[in-house]
């Protein structure tokens, strides 16, 4: 998505079972926005979710 200049500025919220830091890392130096380790809180996916989207 990154890479398409369409999408370069859409907001990435990535939900994963994966939550070792070295994932995490990889993945925002991808690009993705926030990083969020299952089990999360349906509060904290829905603040994200308003932050990233704010602006837009």
């Amino acid at each position: 998505m990154r890479h398409d200049d369409n999408l370069r500025d859409t907001p990435i919220c990535m939900i994963t079972s994966r939550t070792g830091e070295k994932h995490r890392e990889r993945a925002l130096a991808i690009g993705v926005n926030e990083y969020l380790g299952k089990p999360f809180q349906e509060t904290e996916l829905l603040d994200t979710i308003t932050r990233l989207t704010r602006n837009q």
